[in-house]
């Protein structure tokens, strides 16, 4: 009889213990998206309706491709234009500084920026697509015009911007792992595809190295900072928004599926968000 007695109250133990929700259950990872246009997915579709507007924030950026597939708990602060100066003040009225979402608890940290700042590399872009214009595609107007000014301004000033903005996360979330990724191959490194990118021919090899040049800049402050960088140089190479559509990540200034020309497209948020969890090794 004692041996029924024990056998029913172990077996009414043992059926509480799996019905009650396990304490050492794991917590979604509190994540942090911070950057500008790369992360926010601008231009692609649809877009989240929670963000501000003028940030043009997709539901399908790297962000939310990234936590959806780690099951984490994604606080989304990415915002189109976004320089490093939009971490320490008001992007836009309303729009709080990108540093105002970290917190002593963040786990994850992420974020694409640097090509706004100065307006250096997004103006190169638009200045050697205009100087194209006046020689039909032919030549090299652009690096003519402008020599190594672009490339001087990133070494000198947005690299210890990005410095500065990187021990600033840091600090604010000093037990987050922190991770910047590199910008995907936009121009291809030789020949272009002139009008769907408007550069002329010798200008190719000139901005492609201007990209190159910003990523160097990134990559060597998260160096200097010892934060994880994630590299595309290689990966999206044969991917720029000269192929075709499937192929590329980036979408071309004409013939765009994007409304925000010159950006990556769903396909190229995915790789990043890809890649990302790969380098950090997250699960």
């Amino acid at each position: 009889m004692k041996r029924l007695i024990f056998a029913a109250v172990l077996a009414l133990l043992t059926s509480l213990v799996l019905a009650a929700p396990s304490s050492a259950a794991k917590k979604p990872l509190r994540y942090v998206a911070l950057g500008d246009s790369y992360s926010a997915a601008s231009g692609v579709v649809p877009l989240d309706l929670t963000a501000p507007p003028m940030c043009l924030r997709s539901t399908r950026n790297y962000p939310h491709v990234l936590a959806a597939k780690i099951g984490a708990q994604l606080t989304d602060v990415t915002c189109g234009a976004a320089d490093t100066s939009d971490f320490f003040t008001e992007q836009y009225d309303g729009v709080a500084p990108q540093l105002d979402a970290l917190k002593r608890d963040t786990q994850l940290v992420t974020m694409t920026i640097g090509g706004n700042d100065s307006g250096v590399f997004i103006g190169a872009i638009v200045s050697c697509g205009t100087a194209s214009a006046a020689t039909l595609g032919q030549g090299s107007p652009c690096k003519d015009q402008y020599g190594s000014s672009f490339q001087d301004t990133i070494n000198t000033t947005t690299y210890p911007s990005l410095v500065k903005t990187l021990k600033a996360v840091k600090a604010r979330s000093p037990k987050a792992k922190v991770a910047i990724l590199g910008y995907p191959e936009i121009v291809p490194p030789t020949t272009g595809c002139y009008p769907q990118l408007p550069l002329a021919t010798g200008d190719v090899p000139y901005v492609h190295g201007i990209q190159k040049t910003l990523n160097s800049a990134v990559k060597r402050a998260a160096a200097k900072t010892k934060v994880t960088f994630v590299d595309f140089g290689k990966i999206s190479v044969g991917h720029d928004a000269c192929k075709a559509i499937g192929t590329r990540w980036i979408e071309p200034a004409v013939f765009s599926t994007n409304a925000v020309i010159v950006h990556p497209n769903a396909l190229g948020e995915a790789k990043m968000a890809e890649q990302t969890q790969k380098v950090l090794k997250l699960r």
